[in-house]
């Protein structure tokens, strides 16, 4: 950590937010701060490592530093909230750039405030989290679920959903039928 920076441990998070991405930054601040599971799902990220083009050479960049800009926490974070709330980029880089609280998530502190990210730094990096890597970190999260409140891991899961079918003549009222219906009465 750096002079301005706040622990991801410390980050406050408004639990009373209906806001979809507030809800994945606790999921996040939990791995982060559970051991055991941060070590698993930064193993799943080996997986997901940048790539850069000198002279039309693809090198692999070093996995502790990522693209410029984008280190593996940060490809985590913001590619969790691309695959978790279903969006492109552009609202994605809106977030990063713009939402305090995503901002100290990524590890920027207060003397970060002219730190932007790039749309095209964006694509690069987060294609790479695909919604097969984010399926085995869920994997990873619900074991660690499972193991926090003491259950089997192994057990089946059995759901059980009663449903049945109405059938219903639904009629919506339009103006168009009131006028045929004055005009009939005429």
């Amino acid at each position: 950590m750096s002079i301005g920076q706040r622990d991801i441990a410390d980050i406050k998070i408004d639990v009373s937010s209906r806001d979809g991405n507030l809800s994945i930054l606790l999921g996040l601040q939990h791995i982060y701060t559970t051991q055991p599971l941060r070590d698993a799902v930064f193993k799943i990220l080996e997986d997901v490592v940048p790539t850069k083009i000198d002279a039309e050479v693809t090198k692999i960049v070093a996995i502790d530093k990522g693209r410029p800009g984008m280190n593996q926490w940060s490809i985590l974070v913001l590619g969790s909230l691309r695959v978790g709330l279903n969006t492109d980029y552009d609202r994605i880089l809106e977030l990063a750039n713009q939402h305090n609280t995503l901002r100290e998530m990524l590890g920027l502190g207060c003397f970060d405030a002219d730190k932007r990210y790039r749309l095209q730094t964006l694509k690069d990096n987060l294609k790479l989290f695909t919604p097969a890597i984010m399926a085995r970190i869920s994997t990873e999260v619900i074991q660690a679920g499972y193991q926090l409140l003491d259950l089997d891991i192994h057990a089946l899961i059995r759901g059980r959903c009663d449903s049945f079918v109405l059938k219903t003549n639904v009629h919506f009222p339009t103006d168009i039928n009131t006028a045929t219906a004055n005009i009939i009465n005429l």
